[in-house]
């Protein structure tokens, strides 16, 4: 266990048991929102490295890992933004910094757009699919094959047929943790990356925010950031020429490096 791990922990918020994972406990706070199939434990690693100067929260989206789950629950990019707006308010943290990945991206700008006070954003690689759009690179099947051969059981060596460049630590954690991805909720965020528009979204941003792009992802391409500086001149943009889509897992340091003192500032 991570000496920058403090306690895991659940609250109740916008109607739902929201489990939530806390390190350092010192300094600017920040929400880590992961991405359609990453429940929070898969991101420790980057939680660690941002504890150094953070009191960083990693969350649970809903019908992912510990937190409220099932058929009955709202999956759609309002319902997941309402939680993250609630979950701060819950826990009483002030204007946080959010840092969003992929899905979590979307959600933190919809978050901030609808009422939530937030310091800044970090937005990772954020699909920018949607009607008339481009598809999201990667295909449905992906996600849900992985999460049901999870749910029956698999090992690290069938999880490197879908994650191959991945650690094996890496792999132990998405071997152990995909079960509790529950199915619709992914189907649900998977098709809304190609209903839901989000490019108005960047357009309406007050926060200072990042858009970190990765240099191998196909998520964002040239005339995505073209379109998103038009929308939003102030928003900073940089890049990870090195890695796909999943950019900690593929350059940590990198990553990092793209981040700067964005958060601090």
């Amino acid at each position: 266990m991570s000496a920058s791990l403090l306690y895991g922990a659940n609250v109740s918020a916008n109607g739902i048991r929201q489990h939530y994972l806390r390190y350092g406990g010192k300094g600017r706070p920040v929400i880590l929102i992961p991405g359609i199939t990453s429940p929070a434990i898969t991101w420790g690693f980057v939680a660690e490295r941002l504890a150094d100067r953070h009191d960083v929260y990693v969350l649970d989206v809903r019908g992912r890992g510990l937190s409220s789950t099932g058929p009955d629950l709202d999956y759609g990019l309002d319902a997941m933004a309402a939680d993250v707006i609630g979950f701060a308010q819950a826990l009483g943290v002030g204007a946080p910094a959010l840092l969003g990945h992929s899905m979590g991206a979307r959600i933190a700008m919809r978050a901030a757009n609808t009422g939530g006070e937030f310091s800044r954003l970090a937005l990772i690689d954020p699909p920018v699919s949607g009607p008339g759009r481009r598809p999201y690179p990667s295909k449905l099947p992906w996600y849900v094959d992985s999460i049901r051969l999870a749910l029956a059981g698999i090992d690290v060596e069938g999880m490197k047929a879908f994650c191959p460049t991945w650690t094996e630590s890496q792999l132990q954690l998405r071997a152990e943790w995909l079960h509790t991805c529950f199915e619709p909720a992914i189907v649900t965020a998977f098709e809304d990356f190609h209903k839901d528009d989000i490019f108005p979204d960047f357009a309406t941003l007050k926060q200072p925010s990042m858009l970190m792009v990765a240099g191998r992802g196909g998520v964002i391409a040239p005339e995505d950031e073209a379109e998103i500086r038009g929308l939003n001149p102030a928003i900073e943009i940089s890049r990870v020429p090195n890695a796909g889509h999943m950019i900690p897992w593929d350059d940590l340091d990198g990553f990092f490096e793209a981040l700067g003192d964005f958060l601090s500032r």
